[in-house]
């Protein structure tokens, strides 16, 4: 299994998923993948995510994960569900106990100072910075940064492919979070997402 940094470095966006129909997973995870986003994060919003998990683990060349997990519980089952990492939008000592010990790559969220200073305490260095706009956007994460200076950031939320260069720009962003390469409930074209992906997995270049 690769550690949190191996992951957040395998390409500039991460895409954040939300699943409504497992039939349009492996349609995803092939189309973001042939793009050249292979690290996958399957929000667990919807009675789908888990099994779309499964489906898009099996993908060659998908590093699947969960998102939104909130608890232990929802760290177990995304687990057993096959992922490679655990992403969540916030962190509690339970939920940072319970990653540590199960050994997964886990990148809890954080939106402030404070956040930051737990997750240190708890272990955990690699955070994701969310929501990024609503929390002060890129001057706020200029600040945290220039503070906690071993810290590096995945910024999600509110980001779009005409502010992404901006954020990737900041040396203490390892990758971003992006919804835009997949919005919900649109049609499961995989040559424009395959696209998307492309013009995404270029950001860094």
């Amino acid at each position: 299994m690769a550690d949190i940094d191996a992951i957040m470095t395998t390409a500039p966006v991460i895409p954040v998923l939300v699943i409504d129909r497992v039939e349009d997973a492996v349609p995803i995870a092939e189309a973001l993948v042939a793009g050249g986003l292979r690290v996958l994060e399957v929000t667990l919003r919807t009675p789908a995510a888990l099994d779309a998990i499964r489906a898009m683990s099996q993908v060659d060349g998908a590093i699947v994960g969960a998102g939104t997990v909130l608890n232990p519980d929802h760290l177990d089952k995304a687990i057993a569900a096959g992922s490679s990492f655990v992403v969540s939008p916030g962190l509690t000592p339970s939920l940072g106990e319970a990653a540590k010990s199960s050994g997964v790559p886990f990148l809890p969220g954080v939106a402030s100072a404070s956040d930051v200073m737990r997750a240190l305490d708890l272990g955990f260095s690699r955070l994701k910075f969310f929501p990024a706009t609503e929390s002060g956007g890129i001057p706020a994460l200029k600040a945290l940064s220039a503070v906690f200076g071993e810290v590096r950031f995945c910024p999600t939320g509110g980001i779009k492919l005409e502010t992404a260069r901006d954020w990737l720009a900041l040396p203490s962003v390892a990758c971003i979070g992006g919804s835009w390469i997949v919005p919900r409930g649109s049609e499961v074209d995989r040559r424009a997402i395959a696209e998307r992906a492309a013009a995404a997995a270029q950001l860094a270049a």
